[in-house]
């Protein structure tokens, strides 16, 4: 009873709900990016690229990593550990999966594969997902194994600056995409350009709040 008592203190429901808001406009997002194919962030990148490779699902695929990288957080990183760790996990891959299989049968094809109505998607997807996934981070109920990670690395390898060790983190799973036989696109780019300043605009924002 204490335990659950710590824990609705420590994760209350207006942050749980928060967090599980941006959880799924994360998956929301990701999946129009995915399908007009002009670039994702770096973890997702590397997803697609292998689960076509091993043609299984993305969201299959996903869980399976995300399972292997929470077994090292689990051991040295519990702090990093909330219920955002798990939904992140679950969540993500799935809900883009099953809006995927929507847009298949809502939205013309076309729409994915044409310009200028490709880059509109693309450009209002980008920013829509930065925002969701800045409204994640910033409740602040738990980092998803593939953003811990980074942090656990970071303990031994002081001397190197975070922002750096984070980018060669990220530029590796953009790597292991290119190697199993995929370019990456603009959208990494301007992931790595936006994805911060969203990060402490929404946060300001959700202090005042």
């Amino acid at each position: 009873m204490n335990a659950w008592k710590r824990f609705c203190e420590r994760y209350p429901l207006k942050k749980c709900l928060v967090m599980a808001t941006g959880i799924f406009f994360m998956g929301v997002f990701v999946s129009f990016l995915i399908e007009v194919d002009l670039g994702t962030d770096p973890f997702t990148f590397m997803n697609v690229v292998l689960s076509e490779r091993l043609g299984i699902s993305f969201g299959t695929w996903e869980l399976i990593l995300n399972a292997l990288m929470f077994v090292p957080v689990l051991i040295w990183g519990r702090r990093y550990i909330g219920p955002g760790t798990v939904m992140n996990m679950v969540c993500i891959g799935y809900i883009a999966d099953f809006c995927r299989f929507l847009w298949h049968k809502i939205i013309p094809q076309r729409f994915f594969t044409e310009w200028p109505m490709r880059a509109v998607i693309f450009a209002l997807a980008l920013l829509c997902f930065v925002i969701a996934a800045a409204v994640y981070m910033n409740a602040d109920a738990g980092l998803s194994p593939y953003d811990a990670i980074p942090q656990l690395l970071h303990k031994p390898l002081k001397k190197i600056p975070f922002f750096l060790l984070r980018i060669a983190y990220d530029g590796t799973a953009v790597v292991v995409g290119i190697l199993c036989g995929k370019l990456p696109g603009i959208g990494h780019v301007l992931m790595v350009f936006l994805l911060g300043p969203a990060v402490s605009l929404v946060g300001k924002w959700m202090k005042k709040r």
